[in-house]
């Protein structure tokens, strides 16, 4: 019998400005840290005012982490100290591995209505691949491809492997799986899950039940008004839900639909050392990061 997993903790989204000035909402991020190991941070950036995200995020830099930008609605126009540089679109993925440093801007311009919409994931790197030579992946819409179950349940597979189907992100150093569920009114969804890997969700449109339990019982919600407890099973947009351990998960809905992000990943089981855009272990390694952003040798040679 499948031991499923039980809620944990919820966290609703909290408005933050970054970069130049870009207007978002944060799912977790910094304080939560080790609930999440393997992930560091989640960012939603959606809106339909284009004063809000224009300015973008200018030229910065990065060190010992992978960023995974998910674009949902409208551009994003990108360039890094390797030389890549483009456009991300509607649906596609641009998944950063920083490693030993890395310097780029990402600047919203959302589209031809004036909306933005999409993702951006840090997922931590281990020690051993801390200073790892940095590298650069673009996966358009088209690459991705679906799951769609009998009930009408579509599952967008951005990293990872669900029934066979393996997502075209690859290559990732704590081999993340990464899906886009889409679950149609009075349906459910199930996934096997590893034990002791860190499961979360997150919730983008409608509302849907994120336990197999149906009767009622307690979880922390963290929120604007701090930590409460809730009993209400239903939980809607702009929400994360951290999972228990177990063997699987099930998410229901009644009489709307639900969209969410699902990340899930081995704990890395490190101490973080974290400033601003740079992640390490001890913080002796974040003065020499920064003392090298001033000295000019931040960014390494990148050996081929």
């Amino acid at each position: 019998m499948t031991e499923y997993r039980k809620i944990k903790r919820v966290f609703k989204s909290r408005a933050t400005l970054e970069g130049a000035g870009v207007h978002l909402k944060r799912a977790f991020g910094f304080h939560e840290v080790k609930m999440f190991d393997p992930f560091l941070l989640l960012d939603d950036f959606r809106s339909n005012n284009p004063e809000q995200y224009l300015k973008g995020f200018p030229w910065h830099p990065h060190r010992g982490i992978e960023t995974i930008t998910y674009v949902l609605k409208g551009d994003v126009e990108h360039g890094d100290s390797m030389g890549n540089k483009g456009v991300i679109n509607a649906g596609d993925v641009q998944w950063m591995t920083a490693g030993s440093g890395i310097i780029h801007q990402e600047m919203p311009k959302g589209d031809n209505a004036g909306g933005m919409y999409g993702f951006q994931l840090w997922a931590n790197l281990p020690k051993a691949h801390k200073m790892m030579d940095p590298r650069y992946q673009e996966v358009k819409s088209a690459q991705f491809p679906t799951v769609t179950r009998q009930n009408g349940t579509k599952i967008k597979v951005v990293a990872g492997e669900i029934e066979g189907v393996k997502g075209p992100v690859t290559d990732i150093v704590i081999t993340p799986q990464y899906l886009d569920v889409t679950l149609p009114a009075n349906a459910s969804f199930d996934l096997p899950t590893a034990k002791g890997h860190k499961v979360i969700a997150y919730v983008i449109e409608g509302k849907g039940y994120f336990t197999k339990e149906k009767d009622l019982f307690s979880y922390e919600i963290e929120g604007s008004d701090g930590l409460m407890t809730d009993t209400n099973q239903i939980i809607g947009n702009e929400s994360l839900i951290l999972f228990d351990d177990g063997e699987g998960v099930e998410v229901s809905t009644a009489g709307e639909p639900v969209r969410f992000l699902l990340f899930s990943g081995k704990p890395i089981g490190e101490p973080i050392a974290w400033y601003g855009p740079i992640v390490m272990n001890h913080e002796g390694e974040l003065r020499t990061a920064f003392e090298e952003l001033e000295r000019g040798t931040f960014v390494k040679e990148h050996v081929a």
